[in-house]
């Protein structure tokens, strides 16, 4: 499995959110500059996240974009999957997959462990624990 950088952006696009969550919209513009990703390439993928309704869009001069929910209540997994799809090393783990080899099959037993693994670490991270993280490393109080 590999992450693109689609979903490796999206990421560090909630986590920048996160971070300056005071309130007050956060342009794209300053989320572009302050993560040195392309403001074009960005556009991309908050509309994918604001048609999810992660992200609300606020219009006007001092517009920008908030979280919805609080960031304790997004995971990793939650934001991968909506940028990237499934998250399953091969199809034959994915959900509603019907293989006619899966009862034969001995080496589906590494795709699901390998599977059960991902899923455990992304589905066990918040935009929080980022966040916090993130303000740990940079020496700053943590409430």
């Amino acid at each position: 499995m590999k992450i693109s950088t689609k979903g490796r952006y999206a990421l560090r696009l909630m986590l920048d959110l996160a971070l300056n969550n005071t309130g007050e919209p956060v342009s794209l513009k300053d989320i572009a500059k302050r993560q040195e990703i392309s403001d074009k390439y960005l556009e991309q993928i908050i509309s994918v996240l604001n048609k999810a309704k992660y992200v609300q869009s606020i219009r006007g001069a001092q517009g920008g974009y908030v979280l919805t929910k609080k960031p304790e209540e997004y995971t990793v997994g939650m934001i991968l999957r909506l940028t990237e799809g499934s998250l399953a090393p091969v199809a034959c783990v994915e959900e509603d997959y019907n293989c006619e080899r899966m009862s034969d099959c001995t080496t589906v037993l590494v795709w699901k462990k390998i599977n059960d693994a991902v899923n455990e670490v992304v589905d066990h991270i918040t935009l929080a624990d980022l966040r916090d993280y993130e303000m740990q490393k940079a020496g700053e109080y943590v409430i």
